[in-house]
C-alpha cells in the first residue's frame, strides 16, 4: 500500500498530530521515522492513508500544527519528499 509519513519534531508532537487527525476522522499511526528520511536520527512520524493527505494537511494547518516534512512511502518501500 501507499502511505504518507508526516514527520514530527518529537514523540509528543507526533502523538498530538495523531490525536488531532483522529478527531477529524483521519486514521493516523505514530511510528519511528525511518532512518532514510529522519535527519535528526531519532524522529517520529504519523502514517496516514494516501487518499487522506489533503484533508490531513488542512486539519493540521487549521490547528496550527503544520508538518515539518511529508514523505510518500510507495508500495515498493521507496520514500520521496512531498512539498506540503
Amino acid at each position: 500500500m501507499v502511505y504518507y509519513l508526516i514527520i514530527c519534531r518529537s514523540l509528543t508532537y507526533a502523538q498530538r498530530t495523531a490525536h488531532v487527525l483522529e478527531r477529524a476522522g483521519i486514521p493516523g499511526y505514530v511510528l519511528r521515522a525511518p532512518k532514510l528520511i529522519s535527519k535528526e536520527g531519532c524522529g517520529y512520524c504519523v502514517r496516514i492513508p494516501e487518499r487522506r493527505l489533503t484533508d490531513a494537511l488542512m486539519v493540521l494547518r487549521r490547528e496550527g500544527m503544520a508538518p515539518k516534512q511529508v514523505f510518500l512511502q510507495s508500495a515498493d518501500g521507496e520514500y520521496s519528499e512531498v512539498k506540503a
